[in-house]
This record gives structure tokens, sequence and C-alpha cells, in this order.
């Protein structure tokens, strides 16, 4: 679990087509306009929603901007992944990406006052934006803060290519801790996938 819209199975990174989920750092506010940790909320919702059916089988549609594998997923039982995510008020539907593919879903969540529609709250891509400068790309998912934790959240997985590692830190990990990360660094200058780092 990385956060409401990514996941990983067996090393890749995958994120959801269509929808966006709260930031791992997002807060939202309540119905009493408390602030609560939504992008928090919206991981576990999902991964108590996974948990219940597995495994998770993803389609893959196409790699994003940070390189990482776009899909459409469903759990062992055949429920779409982001169709429940954006019903039960845990992601919004992405209309630049889904192109209204899970409106109806939102506006049932927004009818229904549930999850992040039961107060106030910004839009995922707006939050990003906003918070553009402060956010590091070499941030760990989920507030993971000690080296040892962020090795956990890597697995040596053979075959691996620079078009599916996802930042510096994961492609400095692979070349560190995996009999094969050499591959990484083709001009052996210590520095693996260039096109990340």
């Amino acid at each position: 679990m990385i956060d409401g819209d990514t996941i990983e199975i067996h090393g890749q990174r995958v994120r959801f087509n269509g929808i966006d989920a709260p930031e791992s750092r997002q807060y939202c506010n309540d119905a009493s306009a408390h602030q609560y940790p939504c992008g928090r909320r919206a991981a576990e919702a999902l991964a108590n929603f996974l948990a219940a059916s597995q495994p998770v089988q993803c389609t893959f549609v196409s790699w994003d901007r940070y390189r990482r594998f776009v899909g459409d997923c469903r759990r062992a039982d055949g429920v779409s992944v982001a169709s429940w995510m954006v019903e039960h008020g845990q992601a919004l539907d992405w209309p630049r990406y889904s192109h209204g593919a899970y409106a109806q879903q939102q506006t049932n969540a927004e009818t229904a006052k549930v999850g992040i529609w039961i107060g106030t709250f910004d839009n995922p891509w707006d939050w990003r934006e906003q918070h553009a400068e402060s956010a590091s790309p070499a941030k760990s998912p989920l507030g993971l803060v000690s080296r040892r934790q962020i090795a956990q959240s890597y697995s040596c997985q053979p075959r691996r290519l620079c078009t599916q590692i996802s930042s510096c830190e994961e492609a400095r990990w692979y070349l560190a801790n995996c009999s094969w990360g050499s591959k990484l660094d083709r001009d052996s200058d210590g520095i693996p996938c260039e096109g990340v780092c």
C-alpha cells in the first residue's frame, strides 16, 4: 500500500487509472470543520477493501510521467478498485484522465456525504500544486521515516527496467541491495537510471 490511489504489486508501483485520492500528507475538514488526515484515511480504507478479496489484478493502461504503471484494477471478486474508492468518498473521479468514467459514483458519494464528502477538502490535484514547493521527491509513502523502513518498502525483483522505477531513491536502493542492480548503471558511474536521478 503506497497511498489511496497507488499500490505496489511484486515491486511494481501501480497507479489507479482515472481517480485521484487525497495525498498521504493531506488534511481535510469534517462536518464540524475539524481537520483530519484524509489522505491516510483513504489509504486505510483501500487497504481494508483490498484485504477482503485477494489477489488484486490490474490491466495495463499506460505509464505516467513518474514512470508508474497506470492500470484498471479489480479485486479477486471482480469489484473495480477505482469505482469502489470513488463511490465510498475516498477518491475523486479525475476527469482529465477518466473522461467522467466515475462521475456517477462521485455524485452518489457526494449525495450520501460519505468519506471526504462529509466536510470540505481541496481536490488532490490542487493540493499537490499548492504544496509542490514543500514536497520532496525522496519522501517515502505514508510518512516512513527510517532508512530501514524505507528499504522494507522495496524488494528485489528480477528484470527491472529504469522505465519501471518511480524515483531516484528507489533506483539507488536497487543498485545497492540487489544482485542485478548494476544493470541499472550502464555506464558504471555510480548513478543508476540517469533519466530518473
